[in-house]
C-alpha cells in the first residue's frame, strides 16, 4: 500500500480510503430500514486494515444503509456506533478518522447546520458513538447559508484546539466560501481546512469547473466519494440487478443508469480490452487524474461486499497511460456535453 500526504499537511493516508455511506445489508428490517450486518463490515475492515488502508470516513448522519439520512433522524449515528464498535480493537495511533457534521441529528431547531453550537455539541456526540478520544479529519457535511462563515469556521478551528480532532475539512461546500474561509483562516491565525470532499468520477466532474481550481490554489486534499457512481461504473447495472440493490430504494438512480448506459458501456470495452475490471478503471482514472490535476485524490470506497475490496484494490496496480486517459477524459466529456441539458 502507498501513503500520500492529505493536502497541504504530514497526515499520511492511504492512497484510497473505505466510507461507511453504503454498508453491507442483514436482510433483516426494523420499521422498514434495513440493519446493517456488522460482522460483514468487521470482516471487510479486517480486510482493507489487513491490505494497509488506514483511512475510515463516516458522517453523524450515516446509518449505513438509507440513501436520505436526514429522512430517518432515529436512524442516525448508526454508521458511527457500527465503525466505533470495530475501532475498539485496533491500535487507534495506527487509524485516520474522519466523520462530518451538520446534518439533522434531532428534531430541535438547533439540531442541525453548522452553528458553534451544533459543531461542539456535534464533534462530542460522534467521539461518544465512535468510542474514541479525537477524530483525525472533521469536516462540515455541507454548507449552512445560514451561519456566518467566521461562526463556522472558528469553531471547527476549536475542535482542533480543545484536541478533539486534529485537521478539518470540508463537503459539499458552496464554491464561492472557499476562498474566504481560506482567507478567514489566514487573517485570524486560525486552523486550515485541509480536505474537500465531494462526489467526483468519470460521469461526474461538475467540480472540474469551480472546486477543482480552489483544490489546486490552496493545495487542499480532494476525497472523492461516490467513485463508482452509486456502482454504475461498477458495470452493476448494465445487467439485471438484484434487490439489494441500491437502486431499490434510491429512485434517482433508474434515470442516472439510462442516460449513462451507452458511455458506459464504451468503458467496459475498454476495461475489457485491457483485461481489467471496469471497476478498477474507474477508481485508476482517479488516481491518475490526480496527477494531470496536480491535487492529491483519494478515493472513497464503499465497500458492501468483501469480494469487491481485492477488486477495488487492484486498481492500485492499473497502469492508464496518457493515451488511455485520453480516451476516457474524452467519452467522459462527450457524455458530459450530451447531457447538459439535465
Amino acid at each position: 500500500m502507498k501513503y500520500v500526504n492529505v493536502g497541504n499537511s504530514g497526515l499520511k493516508v492511504s492512497t484510497v480510503a473505505i466510507g461507511t455511506w453504503h454498508l453491507p445489508g442483514s436482510g433483516q428490517f426494523v420499521n422498514k430500514v434495513e440493519s446493517v450486518d456488522e460482522e460483514e463490515f468487521k470482516k471487510i475492515f479486517k480486510k482493507a486494515y489487513d491490505l494497509g488502508i488506514n483511512f475510515y470516513d463516516t458522517a453523524d448522519i450515516y446509518h449505513g444503509r438509507v440513501e436520505h439520512n436526514e429522512d430517518c433522524i432515529e436512524c442516525t449515528g448508526n454508521s458511527e456506533r457500527v465503525l466505533g464498535n470495530i475501532l475498539k480493537d485496533y491500535d487507534r495511533e495506527s487509524l485516520v478518522i474522519s466523520t462530518k457534521v451538520a446534518g439533522p441529528m434531532n428534531y430541535y431547531v438547533n439540531s442541525s447546520g453548522l452553528s458553534r453550537k451544533h459543531i461542539l455539541h456535534g464533534i462530542k456526540s460522534s467521539l461518544e458513538r465512535l468510542k474514541t478520544d479525537y477524530v483525525d479529519l472533521y469536516q462540515f457535511h455541507w454548507s449552512d447559508n445560514d451561519t456566518p462563515l467566521i461562526e463556522t469556521l472558528k469553531a471547527m478551528s476549536h475542535t482542533v484546539d480543545l484536541d478533539l480532532s486534529r485537521y478539518i475539512g470540508m463537503s459539499n461546500v458552496n464554491a464561492c466560501d472557499i476562498p474566504e474561509f481560506m482567507n478567514l483562516s489566514e487573517k485570524y491565525n486560525l486552523n486550515n481546512f485541509i480536505t474537500m470532499q465531494e462526489a467526483y468520477n468519470i460521469l461526474d466532474r461538475k467540480i472540474e469547473n469551480d472546486k477543482i481550481l480552489y483544490a489546486q490554489r490552496y493545495n487542499l486534499g480532494l476525497l472523492a466519494y461516490i467513485p463508482l457512481d452509486q456502482g454504475i461504473l461498477a458495470g452493476k447495472y448494465l445487467n439485471n440487478y438484484g434487490k439489494g440493490s441500491r437502486i431499490t430504494y434510491y429512485s434517482g438512480l433508474q434515470n442516472e443508469i439510462d442516460r449513462t448506459l451507452n458511455t458506459v458501456k464504451k468503458l467496459k470495452e475498454f476495461a475489457d480490452e485491457n483485461d481489467i475490471t471496469l471497476s478498477q478503471l474507474a477508481i485508476a482514472w482517479l488516481l491518475n487524474r490526480g496527477r494531470e490535476l496536480n491535487i492529491k485524490i483519494i478515493p472513497l470506497l464503499g465497500i458492501t461486499n468483501i469480494k469487491y475490496l481485492d477488486d477495488n484494490i487492484n486498481a492500485l496496480n492499473v497502469n492508464l497511460k496518457t493515451e488511455d486517459m485520453k480516451y476516457i477524459n474524452e467519452l467522459s466529456s462527450a457524455y458530459t456535453n450530451d447531457n447538459m441539458g439535465h
